[in-house]
């Protein structure tokens, strides 16, 4: 079997390919992989009983090791060895087991190329030399020497100058040493920087090993000139001006001159083109430099005494020297609009003057006729100046050696003052002070200022006591009592010039807090976030914005815990809050006079609904229970409707035969509502705002009234009971278990202080979970019963006080209605899915 040539070099990969596609019918078992005729195969690649992207990979150390590894993956399967020894060359097969089909074979000749050490290149003195040789003189002759060792076969030693082979006759030394010897006689100015190589070559699969060196001469300069155009130089003017010198190795040294007194300099190499030199010279010449010579000499520093030069003479001019006045005849602090003005621009230059220009505020200021601009020669005119005419002005002379700005002479135009806005509008509400600004602008500030004001019927001068004023501005403090004070403010101002012609004017119209927002509707609720929806109230003839609050429930603090803002309508985005927190929503408008009345929205909680409905239950509810508690619900509602009825009509009849308070039929003082308020007011404002049918948590602790007039709560702290109305000032009588807290059945009159305790009866829970309370009265016998429940459901009698039943009404024997809120109640039902049928 012939043998395929295959050449790597040391230290590189070699693919040795092997054909291991299987004949349609058939499929490779194994692929073996031999070193000359050795038995043993020193890789494996086994591939029965399995795909052949599953086959085992056996490489073994004494063949390749963990350098090799056979890829099947490519068209044509390969055995990749990494990194290639000398010692890896050699014969190699390859062999392809197949299942049924003979085995295949494939064999391959690998030769390993050892390229040679890199090249050392030697000057005449056996010196071995990096990067450069030299620096030598032009004329000189080079001798250079290349050393290579190694190398397998052996290598070619070679010299090229810029690229270009010179000489690829090689001298052998002992051994697997070789050298090239190289000599350049009289180099010259053209082989400066001229790149000499040292190659070794023995394959062409690789670059050559090889030495380069740069050859460095040194060089006389061969020219010196300045470069800058030779023109007249401005005097007391920087100036620069360069000098360039060619042909120098290494970098001449350019010395100036100014007739015989050297002068700073600072030389740079040109990177752009070889072999020269630029020196700039900055300096500043005076008059006395004109006709002077200005030398530039170029010298190598190696070689004393080889320089050349090369000289200007100094042509000395001076751009325009500019000064700015205003007229001889002009007072510069007594200038006022509607005066004639004139400027004067003083111009010295050499050469003369070709151009003048002027400006206002940095401007040019042209000549202009109409605008009553002037300009004439070297001078300025201004007819009739305004206030716009004032500023700085400065004037610009040009002559070919440049331009020269004249000092800024500052112009000042004294004026009368004027409104800094036309008209101005002002919301003021009655009997709240309002400040008014009168901003004007005037030149020198203004002394005096006068407010008038117009309603339409009568003009008044409004007294200096009630404004204050500086120089730019005047404030009143102005307050409307009545729809009269509702007009024109005006308001001008005086300074040492004149009066203001055109007084400023304010439009004082009514304005008020504003309205409340209204229709105040959560949307989008989940369990993390909220979105609060209202519609916006009046404004208050004012720009109104918006701002929600939230304050914690349970806290008794009024300051809130979150506070939104928002300008254009009221809709707030409430999220991330806490969870299982209760937290009361407020909306209130706002604008420059203060805030509106809140608008409580809803109270929130978020959190997990089931959750919450499991704490507050203690248990979890099946609907079999649920069910339960809804029918025992409707029964106590049906029965306590039952019982409502009948009170209220035997309240009716007694009150149709019996007297009231004294047997008179009068009414005791304050049993019907306050004054100003309707039955609808007279609600206790304590009453659970939005209580469950069934509470979770009641235990209501039921008060005992004292001979002095208060209500005990049973160990909890006393506190004043108003006697016909709901208690006073600080926390609720009742005060257990966190939660809602009814207020009391009944107030404390004085007609029940003196009744001993034990007419005040606190009995068991009846069959809803509720406790009652009896109270007997005198020797009536009569007995009257009222469940502690949620007291949204219950409406007060028609003309009692806030509590449950008028205490009067009561004591005197005459009996009042007890009203239930059916709509309350209905709401309650039609949230537990009761019918409304059913109400």
């Amino acid at each position: 079997m012939t043998a395929h040539t295959v050449m790597a070099v040391e230290g590189t990969a070699v693919q040795l390919p092997c054909d291991v596609q299987a004949p349609s019918h058939d499929k490779v078992y194994m692929v073996l992989w031999f070193r000359d005729d050795a038995g043993l195969p020193l890789y494996s690649l086994d591939v029965r009983g399995k795909p052949l992207e599953e086959a085992k990979h056996t490489s073994t150390s004494e063949g390749f090791g963990t350098r090799a590894y056979f890829r099947t993956i490519s068209e044509t399967a390969q055995l990749v060895v990494n990194d290639i020894r000398r010692h890896d060359e050699g014969v190699y097969r390859c062999r392809v087991d197949f299942r049924h089909s003979a085995s295949r074979s494939f064999r391959y000749n690998l030769t390993v190329i050892v390229p040679p050490e890199p090249p050392a290149v030697l000057d005449h003195r056996g010196r071995q030399l990096n990067s450069t040789v030299g620096p030598h003189r032009e004329g000189d002759n080079i001798s250079l020497t290349c050393r290579v060792v190694g190398g397998k076969p052996q290598p070619r030693v070679r010299w090229l100058v810029n690229d270009s082979v010179v000489d690829d006759v090689s001298e052998s030394n002992a051994g697997d040493v070789i050298e090239n010897h190289y000599t350049r006689h009289n180099v010259s100015r053209d082989d400066l920087n001229a790149v000499l190589i040292c190659q070794a070559v023995n394959t062409n699969l690789t670059e050559p090993r090889q030495a380069a060196l740069r050859l460095e001469l040194n060089l006389a300069p061969l020219t010196a000139q300045i470069t800058s155009k030779q023109q007249p130089l401005a005097a007391d003017r920087e100036y620069k001006v360069s000098c360039e010198s060619a042909g120098s190795r290494p970098p001449a040294i350019i010395t100036w001159y100014k007739g015989e007194h050297p002068l700073i300099k600072r030389t740079s190499v040109d990177n752009a083109r070889e072999n020269v030199t630029v020196s700039h010279l900055t300096f500043t010449p005076s008059t006395e430099d004109n006709g002077k010579e200005l030398t530039c000499r170029a010298e190598n520093p190696n070689i004393t005494g080889l320089f050349v030069d090369t000289s200007w003479r100094l042509d000395v001019v001076y751009a325009p020297i500019v000064e700015l006045r205003l007229g001889s005849s002009l007072s510069r602090e007594d200038i006022k609009e509607g005066d004639d003005v004139y400027f004067e621009c003083i111009v010295k230059a050499n050469p003369p003057l070709r151009k003048l220009n002027w400006l206002h505020n940095g401007q040019p200021l042209n000549h202009n006729a109409s605008a009553r601009i002037l300009r004439s020669n070297q001078s300025l005119v201004l007819q009739r100046v305004t206030r716009q005419s004032a500023g700085t002005y400065t004037c610009v002379a040009i002559n070919p050696e440049g331009e020269s700005t004249s000092n800024q002479l500052d112009f000042r135009v004294k004026f009368v003052p004027t409104c800094r806005w036309e008209r101005g509008v002002v919301g003021a509400m009655r009997g709240v002070p309002v400040d008014v600004l009168c901003a004007v602008e005037s030149d020198p500030p203004a002394r005096i200022y006068r407010w008038k004001f117009n309603n339409s019927g009568e003009t008044l001068d409004v007294p200096s006591e009630r404004f204050s004023h500086n120089g730019t501005h005047s404030v009143l403090r102005y307050t409307a009592h009545s729809d009269h004070d509702y007009g024109t403010l005006t308001c001008a101002a005086e300074n040492s010039v004149g009066v203001q012609q055109e007084p400023c004017v304010f439009t004082v119209i009514s304005a008020s807090l504003p309205g409340q927002p209204r229709n105040c509707t959560l949307l989008n609720q989940t369990s993390s976030s909220v979105e609060v929806w209202c519609l916006a109230g009046p404004d208050g003839g004012l720009p109104q914005h918006f701002i929600l609050e939230l304050f914690t429930a349970s806290a008794a603090s009024a300051v809130p815990v979150v506070r939104y803002n928002a300008t254009d309508r009221p809709v707030f985005l409430l999220s991330n809050l806490e969870p299982d927190v209760t937290f009361k929503v407020v909306v209130v408008a706002a604008n420059d006079k203060g805030r509106s009345a809140p608008v409580a929205v809803s109270e929130l909680t978020f959190g997990d609904p089931e959750k919450r409905i499991a704490a507050d239950g203690d248990l979890a509810m099946s609907p079999l229970v649920a069910g339960a508690v809804i029918t025992v619900a409707l029964c106590l509602v049906w029965a306590t409707l039952c019982i409502a009825v009948h009170v209220r009509r035997g309240l009716k009849a007694g009150a149709r035969g019996g007297a009231g308070v004294g047997g008179r039929g009068e009414k005791a003082p304050g049993a019907g509502p306050p004054p100003g308020k309707t039955a609808a007011h007279a609600r206790d404002p304590l009453d659970e705002k939005d209580p469950d049918i069934i509470p979770a948590k009641f235990d209501p602790v039921i008060q005992r009234p004292v001979g002095n007039g208060t209500l005990s709560n049973h160990g909890h702290s006393e506190h004043p009971v108003s006697p016909l109305g709901p208690p006073g000032p600080g926390p609720g009588p009742l005060q257990g278990n966190g939660g809602p807290q009814p207020t009391p059945v009944l107030a404390a009159h004085p007609a029940v202080r003196g009744t001993s305790p034990e007419h005040w009866v606190r009995n068991k829970r009846n069959s809803a979970g509720f406790e009652t309370v009896t109270h007997h009265f005198g020797d009536s016998g009569a007995a009257y019963s009222w469940d502690l429940r949620p007291k949204d459901l219950r409406l007060s009698p028609g003309s009692g006080a806030p509590g449950a039943l008028g205490a009067a009404g009561l004591l005197g024997g005459e009996r009042r209605d007890l009203e239930l809120n059916g709509t309350a109640i209905k709401e309650r039902l039609m949230s537990s899915r009761v019918p409304e049928s059913c109400v």
